[in-house]
């Protein structure tokens, strides 16, 4: 931050355009089809990519032959292990991999050693798409398999206790007081075992890559990544060039949810084939290859216990995971951070357990961790209530923390509260009958559910750049991604209002690495990084500009000091003294400047409030000033219909409500919770993914039998969000949202599902094998 940044409440913009519903600013472009994804780029002499992949899972190859695919019309080169281009690194060893940011500790196609099911072991490059398809589907290899291990379940696998989990990033053992002697003397005591089935992201748009060498050390990849800066940096560190010759763009995403977060192998592949042939190469996964290409959510077993008093206070809180992952990574979600913070408890108690497997690194998938840790707290808080006769609600109000559990810090702003009182407004909470199994609308059952959600304040920061025209038109610019969630149109906003313009006269542009640096479009960070970078970048325009008028004898606030100017609607003019001031554009004509440009770093999270909070305390409290905890809160509402003779559960009436600060825009924000709600009843009632417990290999690789919820499958859907200051967020009081959205979710639907059946599922997803045979029914 600036030196001179003031606080929170004077800097961020005046009511305009931000929070306003305004239409996508790239729609048109959309649906006209001018918007260009990353194998829509018609680049000279382009030739194109298909994978060859394994079909053991564990073993060597003894032999690849390539005679029959080299003969077809069209094939220009067919590239596997013995005749690639090496790499400068790898992420083969434990330095190479941190070096490079890679989302798992080895690259396919530097040996013949087999680790997993669907790994590239050959790349066919032709002159057309089918070409490359068909000759790839005439390359032959010949394996010494070996029996593979299938999950952590396999009596093969070797269960081990990580000391960390999540590439580092969070601790494999936590503990809070004395949980295990909490737990011993607590007058109610519960236990419940809790699965979640493997999940892959499945975003519309597969994983993409065309790459050209512009010369022999210089690159451009146009990725379908959510984060260019990464991408840039894993790929000149693998390739031993300097970042800055390696340049990647990403102007339009088809959806990502974590696959997209990370620098994967095709990626990699492409840009050595594209070295290789001379040429730009484009290659597009298969959906298949999606499976085993781009990481997934791993499958897991947490054990949750919780001791509480007869009038349901929480004592104690232990939590165990059990989870796959790859033969050389650590990592797997960090479940039990949820479960630490969202109640007020005592004590706490969290270890991990993992077993290797033949299946490749899990990553962060649709809010990593808080997911599926909310689905046992919020069923187990459930549990709780019905055992002790009290409201679902009330048990959580008794339980609410008004301070973080895990660190003893003040919330930085919490309306917790308010999103439960106006969920169940809005939902008709207090007509619900408590009774399980008791509801019922002809011979459907009925029930009513509800849970808690909550996503954490990811520390990151970024820059960007505004140039403001003479004519009154602005040109912003951040290396930030668009998921498809609205960032071109929130930080269009943004700009509009910081720079006092209509929003028709900002240009904001995005998805390149030659652009100002931005954090990944992931883990709820990009809104409010970018948002506060932008803002920023605007407020160092005025700041230059005010300058130029205080010396100008012309202008009217010529020797004023720059702390008594301030900006109101592009133009500049006197604190004191509104009528005293002028337009931006008069100020530039008379100066003969025709545009001015500013730059700027917003700061998100702990980073902004150090810089804001400890620069305003007295020297006694410049230590306590940056010490908040920082999270989303909301609260979802469910019902659903089970029919007693399919067993099958459908989504009927659905209400969320959310605190997550200054919401941009009500339109984008409200698509952004329909849709992560949606991947959670996806999740609570069809997505799984199926690992062949013999080969390690995935049954059910595309979308006609990895079901996801269509249509028919969701009703409409009640949005609403909680008026909430920050003032130590960042320079604009910006919450993410894209997690949070999903965080509960699939509790909401399974506490909605025992209130409808009075059977308990804690497997998720939940089928109607599962529901048949239950008392209810």
């Amino acid at each position: 931050m600036y030196e001179n940044e003031p606080a929170f409440f004077e800097t961020s913009p005046k009511p305009g355009v931000v929070g306003k519903p305004l239409d996508r600013v790239d729609g048109r472009d959309k649906v006209m089809g001018r918007a260009k994804y990353s194998a829509e780029y018609p680049l000279p002499g382009l030739t194109y990519g298909v994978l060859k992949t394994s079909d053991i899972a564990k073993g060597r190859i003894q032999r690849i032959d390539t005679s029959a695919a080299q003969k077809e019309p069209g094939v220009l080169a067919i590239y596997t292990h013995e005749n690639l281009p090496k790499l400068a690194r790898t992420p083969n060893d434990p330095e190479g991999k941190k070096a490079i940011g890679a989302p798992m500790g080895f690259m396919p196609m530097t040996s013949d050693v087999i680790h997993y099911a669907g790994q590239p072991v050959a790349l066919v490059v032709a002159d057309t798409f089918e070409r490359a398809t068909h000759a790839a589907r005439l390359v032959r290899v010949t394996y010494a398999a070996e029996q593979p291990i299938a999950a952590y379940t396999d009596s093969k696998a070797q269960l081990f206790n990580p000391e960390k989990i999540q590439d580092g990033k969070a601790d494999g053992y936590t503990r809070r007081g004395d949980a295990r002697a909490a737990m011993a003397s607590a007058p109610v005591k519960m236990t419940a075992v809790y699965t979640h089935a493997i999940n892959h992201h499945n975003p519309m748009e597969p994983g993409a890559t065309t790459a050209i060498w512009e010369a022999s050390d210089r690159l451009t990849v146009y990725e379908s990544t959510q984060g260019v800066t990464r991408t840039q940096k894993a790929l000149s560190t693998m390739l031993g060039l300097p970042q800055d010759q390696v340049r990647v763009i990403t102007k339009y995403l088809g959806g990502g949810f974590g696959c997209k977060g990370s620098c994967w192998p095709h990626t990699v592949l492409t840009v050595q084939a594209a070295k290789a042939l001379g040429r730009p190469v484009k290659l597009v996964l298969t959906r298949q290859q999606q499976f085993t290409s781009m990481g997934h959510r791993e499958d897991q077993t947490q054990t949750l216990s919780a001791g509480a008093t007869q009038d349901g206070k929480l004592l104690a809180l232990i939590h165990e995971k059990t989870a796959t992952t790859s033969p050389w990574d650590n990592y797997t979600e960090s479940n039990s951070k949820i479960i630490n913070m969202l109640y007020e408890c005592p004590t706490f108690e969290s270890h991990y357990e993992l077993g290797r497997a033949n299946v490749m690194t899990s990553t962060f998938t649709r809010a990593p961790g808080e997911a599926p840790g909310s689905f046992a707290i919020e069923c187990l808080m459930d549990d709780l209530a019905y055992k002790l006769g009290i409201d679902p609600i009330e048990i959580r109000l008794r339980n609410y923390a008004e301070k973080d559990p895990s660190t003893g810090q003040d919330w930085s702003s919490k309306g917790l509260r308010e999103c439960y009182a106006r969920g169940a407004e809005l939902f008709g909470w207090s007509k619900r009958n408590p009774k399980a199994g008791a509801t019922r609308d002809g011979r459907t059952l009925v029930g009513w559910g509800m849970a808690t959600a909550s996503y954490p304040v990811h520390n990151s920061q970024g820059t960007a750049r505004v140039r403001l025209y003479a004519d009154g038109h602005a040109v912003v610019q951040s290396g930030a991604t668009d998921l498809g969630t609205g960032t071109y149109t929130v930080m269009t906003q943004v700009a509009a209002d910081s720079l006092g313009l209509p929003p028709e006269k900002i240009r904001f542009e995005l998805g390149d690495t030659k652009l100002p640096t931005a954090p990944n479009s992931g883990g709820s960070v990009a809104a409010g990084t970018v948002s506060s970078s932008v803002y920023m970048a605007a407020q160092d325009v005025w700041e230059r500009l005010t300058k130029v008028a205080i010396k100008d004898p012309k202008s009217p606030l010529f020797k004023a000091k720059p702390e008594e100017v301030v900006m109101e609607k592009g133009r500049l003019q006197l604190k004191a003294n509104p009528s005293k001031g002028e337009d931006f554009r008069a100020l530039m004509k008379r100066a003969g400047m025709d545009d001015i440009e500013g730059s700027g770093q917003g700061k998100y999270g702990a980073g902004y409030e150090a810089s804001q909070s400890t620069a305003a305390a007295g020297d006694a409290h410049k230590e306590e000033a940056a010490k908040h905890s920082m999270h989303s809160f909301g609260a979802h509402f469910c019902e659903v219909h089970v029919d007693p003779d399919l067993g099958t559960v459908h989504v009927k009436r659905w209400v969320s409500v959310h605190a997550a600060g200054r919401i941009l825009n009500a339109k984008t924000a409200r698509s952004q919770i329909i849709g992560g709600s949606i991947f959670g009843i996806g999740a609570a009632l069809m997505e799984a993914t199926a690992r062949d417990p013999h080969y390690a290999r995935y049954t059910n690789a595309d979308l006609a039998e990895y079901h996801i919820p269509v249509n028919a499958d969701i009703p409409d859907m009640t949005v609403e969000f909680i008026d909430e200051h920050d003032p130590f967020i960042n320079a604009m009081g910006v919450k993410g949202i894209g997690e949070i959205s999903m965080v509960g979710v699939s509790a909401a639907v399974a506490n909605a599902v025992f209130h409808a059946t009075g059977k308990r599922v804690r497997d998720l997803p939940i089928t109607p094998d599962k529901i048949l045979g239950t008392k209810a029914v």
